[in-house]
């Protein structure tokens, strides 16, 4: 796990402690991060073509899709466990988001 992008993930949801994970993570402020961090990676590996085809698809739809699986919906951040955040980076990682 890289430390740098799983303490950007953790500041993001300990925001605002009591909020869900949706009404945290689709704040305007960062969707904006995200989609820069979105882009910089795509950038950075652009050996993966099929990646930077899909630029349609940015950081507000992708946040959308992962908190709207079963073990997100609703979920406070304040209330979840360690197993509970390395899983919910890596779905967001498996997506292309990076918080660092």
């Amino acid at each position: 796990v890289n430390f740098t992008e799983w303490d950007g993930m953790i500041r993001l949801l300990f925001n605002r402690k009591n909020k869900t994970l949706r009404s945290v993570l689709l704040t305007k402020s960062t969707i904006k991060l995200l989609d820069e961090n979105i882009r910089t990676q795509r950038a950075l590996n652009s050996s993966n073509n099929s990646m930077m085809d899909d630029e349609e698809k940015m950081s507000q739809q992708i946040i959308e899709e992962v908190v709207a699986m079963e073990q997100w919906k609703d979920k406070r951040a304040s209330k979840l466990d360690l197993d509970d955040f390395l899983a919910l980076l890596a779905e967001f990682n498996k997506r292309g988001v990076h918080f660092a």
